[in-house]
């Protein structure tokens, strides 16, 4: 089959490769990939930014989501046959979806939403569970609280928006000019211009922060919660509750604990909870966001979709940071 591959750590470009088609698994599917979807932790696993966190054999093969159809069945799979348009986010261990197949646990699959084209499916699972988790799971995230949506524009920010608006909160995000007309149409009550606007000047008391960028943008955001309030990343350092919680053992939890030194006491200066997500693949809740997808609820948002012979190209579009919504790989 084909597939984008990279055959060590720091490798640019990717490198189209024939390999061979992955076994199936007794309680996991063959999938027929229909479309993919670039994310940040594309460049991230590329770059060897999570090694601390998950180690990946070479050559590896790219791409965190896709959609696509049942192609092969394992022995104990009970939920899925061939023939069903289904999509996914998978497990860690098993990433690779820049391809034309690939083999994935049935816990970590739904079926398509109905409504939506396989394009539109694969813009899904990775910003839908990365929202999901964040403000339903970490934060909690109730009735008439306010939060800051960092990005809004962004694949993770236009999904988490329309989700949050969804929860019944009240919602300020960050954006550019270009990208103002997209956050308000996505319900977005208060939009802060990035470029010429300070964010954490013009906040206060604001209940959560969901930040999706890192490094002083996550230190300056605890300047807008209020005492007793939540920030949870998904571009911050793990810190040593991520380690406890994850059981990643002594080690790597005290380490985990040092490099974020400097949250751990925005924390308590600021009396708030600092999150680090790492998000898993859910079957389960992918269902949810399908049912919000089918009654209208929230739609996906795609800035280009490119032929999967132009993966760099899309990958260097992505980089740039100029997308507004997704970016799309079209496999089948």
């Amino acid at each position: 089959m084909r597939a984008m591959i990279i055959e060590k750590y720091g490798e640019v470009p990717l490198r189209m490769a024939d390999v061979p088609t992955p076994e199936v698994g007794e309680f996991e599917v063959l999938a027929k990939i229909h479309a993919a979807s670039i994310n940040p932790i594309d460049f991230k696993i590329r770059d060897g930014k999570v090694k601390l966190l998950v180690k990946y054999k070479m050559p590896l093969i790219l791409g965190n989501d896709f959609s696509g159809v049942v192609a092969k069945v394992g022995a104990k799979v009970t939920r899925f046959k061939v023939g069903d348009e289904i999509y996914a986010r998978p497990r860690k261990s098993k990433i690779g979806t820049f391809a034309d197949y690939i083999a994935i646990h049935e816990d970590d699959i739904a079926l398509k939403p109905k409504n939506l084209s396989f394009e539109e499916a694969a813009s899904i699972p990775l910003v839908g569970l990365t929202s999901y988790q964040a403000l339903v799971d970490i934060l909690q995230l109730q009735k008439e609280q306010k939060i800051l949506i960092q990005a809004g524009a962004g694949g993770v920010g236009t999904f988490a928006i329309q989700l949050a608006k969804l929860m019944g909160a009240t919602v300020a995000t960050t954006a550019s000019e270009a990208g103002e007309h997209l956050v308000n149409s996505l319900g977005a009550d208060e939009m802060i211009n990035y470029k010429t606007e300070k964010f954490e000047e013009t906040l206060r008391n604001y209940d959560a922060v969901f930040d999706t960028l890192g490094g002083e943008v996550l230190e300056k955001s605890f300047e807008v919660i209020k005492s007793g309030g939540k920030i949870v990343s998904v571009s911050g350092l793990p810190n040593a509750h991520f380690g406890k919680e994850n059981g990643s053992g002594f080690i790597k939890t005290l380490l985990f604990s040092v490099a974020s030194h400097k949250l751990s006491a925005l924390e308590k200066k600021h009396h708030a909870q600092y999150r680090f997500l790492f998000m898993k693949p859910s079957g389960e809740q992918l269902r949810i966001i399908a049912n919000y997808m089918e009654a209208g609820k929230i739609k996906p948002i795609i800035d280009r979709v490119y032929p999967f012979e132009d993966a760099q190209k899309a990958m260097e579009y992505a980089e740039s940071g100029r997308a507004k919504g997704k970016i799309i790989l079209k496999i089948k």
